[in-house]
């Protein structure tokens, strides 16, 4: 599928968790995530396992944790930790995943993308939902296109 139909389709949905949300919010891509999240109206939920509050939300240790569930996850937190990740919402029935990455490798780990589509997840592996309405902005519709022809960001995804 293409990548712009993935992305619409992942921000369908409106109970989003986000993980790798920081308590120190500066520079961390998962934090300006779920600000706008719930800035644009969603449902968006912090993981951080060691924090109870963040972007003025509850957060949970993990989308275990969440009631009620999510529909979708965007993984923040770096490669290594994808893959538990991912195993985790394929045990939760979540079939939406989106590894954030830009410029640098993000959160895209090969095994986690490769466990998730063997279990039927839609896993986008690379870029930021905030490149894509209704949740985009100018500057990160530019870098869009800019990391699409490094290969930072697919144009397709399964």
């Amino acid at each position: 599928m293409k990548l712009a139909d993935a992305a619409t389709d992942f921000l369908a949905s409106k109970r989003i968790a986000v993980t790798g949300v920081s308590r120190n919010p500066q520079g961390h891509g998962s934090n300006a995530v779920i600000e706008r999240l719930i800035e644009r109206g969603y449902d968006a939920i912090p993981i951080n396992p060691n924090a109870t509050e963040l972007a003025g939300v509850t957060a949970y240790p993990s989308l275990t944790a969440v009631p009620g569930g999510v529909d979708a996850v965007v993984i923040g937190t770096r490669p290594e930790h994808a893959l538990d990740t991912v195993k985790e919402a394929v045990n939760l029935g979540i079939t939406k995943v989106w590894m954030h990455r830009s410029l640098d490798a993000g959160s895209v780990s090969a095994d986690a993308v490769a466990y998730g589509r063997e279990h039927g997840v839609v896993v986008i592996d690379g870029g930021c939902p905030l490149m894509f309405d209704p949740t985009a902005d100018g500057a990160h519709k530019v870098m869009c296109g800019i990391l699409k022809l490094t290969g930072k960001v697919p144009r397709v995804v399964s």
